[in-house]
């Protein structure tokens, strides 16, 4: 079971992944190719239901074509901001 504090991390992610995605204007399915997973595991990338590896995050990067850096510091301005918001809605 996914531990509450894993939530921001999934939704930061989840969102950064599918808004590249769809700046570049490619399909799931098409991002899963270029990265080597299934579709069906970007799908749930997207939806915060799972959380890539570190070997995949750098193969998923490369798929949207953005040095993984990038996608990280990206991600990590998500992240705090999902940060925030939780605990606004805690509150």
């Amino acid at each position: 079971m996914r531990k509450p504090q894993d939530l921001p991390v999934l939704l930061a992610a989840a969102a950064e992944i599918k808004s590249r995605r769809a700046s570049i204007k490619i399909s799931q399915e098409e991002l899963a190719h270029r990265a080597g997973v299934h579709r069906s595991f970007v799908a749930r990338l997207e939806l915060a239901e799972t959380q890539p590896s570190l070997a995949v995050l750098f193969r998923l990067a490369n798929g949207l074509e953005v040095d993984v850096v990038e996608l990280v510091q990206a991600l990590t301005l998500r992240y705090r901001k999902e940060v925030v918001r939780s605990r606004r809605l805690a509150r």
